[in-house]
């Protein structure tokens, strides 16, 4: 494998390298973040995404295999070439349509990269990434599963700004279809769960998703672990500053996804019932200012007609994914079970509808 020192010198022009602390393992034992000391200009320290493939691990939740690992192998793939090829967009630098002064406003930052390098054989990863401690995105939320509501503002102003970056954008080199619980690439842990309508009508979700007339990229991963807080306010907005990290399953898709998930890692079952509509409410409404910036010629209303009923779905799905791979967990609640039988009700009686009287709904 690699001689970290020697070989972060080598591909990012530093004269040193020192490694610093391991700031957390990745999903399954693939590997380590850790940051490093470098004598750069401008640029003291660096995040380094060190990623080992030289073999398949067992999942912490027992779903392992070729099938698990050829996933994560395609994943750091697609997040290099996010960071490659999608990642300046984020800043709003350059972008023709952003008025002087609101680049800021409406960005969705991200770190940028530094250097990477596949070692031969496929044997892993050296991904280089801008420090957003040093940037000023030095703080993270005290639980992994629960936010404030400023935070949780910042968060949705962010997915927004994102959206709204890449709405309509063919995701070329990324995953066809975002997220990680995407059911195609899911089908173990859709057999694996229990027979019974959600997973007969898993496709039918699937299906309305995936045929939304709008579509943007989806962060895919955009749990309130995945952001770096600032101790400042720049936007005049609800929250503070925000970046994303953690670009693995970007691909196309509604909107929605993201702010599904996002909520569930944030907020439990009663909480995210009653705040379903003012969170949707001030998302949307970022969304609207940030397209009336970035794309003003889309068609914001119909946009916000679509996602809204699609939102159901979106929670539908990911409980659909959770039904195989977890089946008790925490984020299965009563809120989630009405929401997805609401779906699966409206599917039915879609399927009653086109297949006239007498039909009986599975």
């Amino acid at each position: 494998m690699f001689e970290l020192p020697k070989t972060i010198c080598e591909i990012t022009g530093a004269q040193t390298c020192q490694l610093g602390d391991v700031i957390q393992s990745l999903w399954s034992g693939y590997g380590v973040i850790q940051r490093v000391k470098l004598d750069l200009p401008n640029r003291s320290t660096a995040i380094v995404k060190h990623i080992d493939l030289t073999e398949s691990r067992k999942n912490r939740r027992g779903w392992s295999g070729d099938v698990s690992h050829q996933r994560k192998v395609r994943s750091y793939e697609i997040e290099k070439t996010f960071y490659d090829s999608y990642s300046q967009k984020c800043t709003g630098l350059g972008n023709r349509n952003v008025v002087g002064g609101r680049d800021h406003e409406f960005a969705c930052r991200v770190p940028q990269i530094l250097a990477a390098l596949e070692k031969p054989g496929s044997s892993g990863w050296l991904i280089v990434l801008e420090d957003l401690d040093e940037a000023g995105f030095d703080l993270r939320s005290s639980s992994p599963q629960r936010s404030d509501d400023s935070n949780l503002r910042s968060c949705l102003r962010w997915l927004a700004n994102f959206h709204a970056t890449f709405m309509g954008c063919k995701p070329t080199g990324l995953w066809d279809v975002g997220t990680y619980w995407h059911l195609a690439t899911r089908q173990e842990e859709w057999q694996g769960m229990e027979d019974g309508q959600l997973k007969r009508l898993s496709s039918a979700i699937d299906e309305r998703l995936n045929a939304a007339q709008f579509q943007t990229l989806v962060h895919g991963d955009a749990k309130l672990a995945n952001f770096c807080f600032g101790s400042t306010n720049s936007n005049c907005n609800d929250g503070p500053d925000v970046a994303a990290v953690d670009f693995q399953y970007i691909g196309g898709g509604c909107g929605m996804k993201d702010v599904a998930y996002l909520v569930s890692s944030c907020l439990d079952g009663s909480e995210s019932e009653t705040q379903q509509n003012v969170l949707l409410d001030f998302y949307f409404d970022q969304l609207e200012k940030s397209l009336a910036v970035k794309q003003p010629e889309i068609d914001f209303p119909s946009l916000e007609s679509e996602w809204r009923e699609l939102y159901a779905f979106a929670w539908a799905d990911f409980c659909r994914f959770l039904a195989g791979w977890s089946p008790g967990h925490w984020k299965l609640n009563k809120y989630n079970d009405q929401v997805t039988r609401n779906v699966l009700n409206q599917l039915a009686g879609d399927k009653i509808q086109r297949r006239g009287d007498g039909f009986t709904a599975e």
